[in-house]
Order: C-alpha cells, then structure tokens, then sequence
C-alpha cells in the first residue's frame, strides 16, 4: 500500500521569473525559530556574534551580486527581514556565440538567498556553533511605491514590536 506523500505549498510565485529587476521583500527564519542573533534591549536589536555574521553575510550580497542592492533590512532574535533589489542591465546588442556567452549570468532570488544562507551558515559553525536556517524562505514582490513606504516602516518598527511579533517564541502556540 503506498503512503500519500504530503505536497509542500509552494512559496513562489507560480511562472514568475525571480531573476527579473525588481524590489522583493523576504524573511529567513532560524530553524525551529531559536532565538541566537541577539536580544531585544529597549525595544532595540543588539546583536550577538552570530547576529554581526548574518549581517555581514547580508552586506556581502551587494558586493558579491553588483546587480543586487540591499534597501531597509533587520536582523531580529531568530529572523532577518530585508529588501532586496534586482537590477537587471537590458543590453539590445547583438554579439556573436562567444559575446553571448561573456554575458552576465543573473542568479534568481532563491540563488542570492541560497548563497547568503549557506555563506552565513559556514561561518558560523566555524566559530563551533550549532545552526540551520528554517528551510525556504519567505518573499513578497513589491509592486507599487506605497507598498514599499508599508514596509519599510514595518522592517524599522520590528524590534519596538517584538513583544507582539508572530516570530517571537513567546507567541508561537
């Protein structure tokens, strides 16, 4: 008798092509939700060693991807929340096979953020500590400036409301 397998939603936009230029917001959580990049102190986010890896890592995008820019982000206890912006260059020469494939390569949002969670990761079970981000990720494309002003106020306005936040492990039923 075979077991159903249970489907995973899919957390992508169906046919949507996530390398296109564009503003997505995304969140990464820790595994299991631990609290290990810091404390909340004041309603303001102190990070930790682990914290100042993670947010080296996110700076490290924009130099490793010269086709990416960071906008708003926030390292929190267990998450990051950020915007990053694809820009891709539109180039309406035509070259032979060989320019062609000279051509930049641009990685979808689930390559940048693979890099960012396994760069992250290695560093910091370099230090002996014991990590997994939570698998995927979470994104939204953003699509219109209002969206965008909504959460960028959101991102800054996280650590005052932790106390409230659906990833804090004290609201987590």
């Amino acid at each position: 008798m075979k077991i159903p397998v249970r489907q995973r939603k899919r957390n992508r936009l169906k046919h949507f092509d996530y390398s296109s230029s564009g503003y997505y917001f995304v969140t990464i959580c820790v595994n299991k939700r631990e609290c290990v990049f810091g404390e909340i102190e004041n309603k303001k986010m102190i990070l930790n060693e682990l914290g100042k890896i993670v947010e080296n890592q996110w700076l490290w995008l924009e130099r490793q991807y010269k086709y990416t820019e960071l906008d708003g982000f926030q390292i929190m206890p267990n998450h990051l929340h950020g915007i990053i912006v694809i820009r891709r260059k539109s180039s309406n020469t035509v070259g032979t096979g060989l320019d062609l494939s000279l051509q930049k390569k641009y990685l979808s949002l689930s390559n940048i953020i693979g890099a960012f969670k396994t760069t992250s990761s290695k560093l910091i079970h370099q230090i002996k500590h014991s990590f997994r981000w939570q698998r995927s990720f979470y994104d939204h494309i953003i699509r219109h400036e209002e969206s965008l002003q909504k959460i960028r106020q959101y991102i800054i306005d996280n650590p005052r409301n932790w106390e409230t936040d659906r990833n804090n492990p004290k609201n987590i039923k």
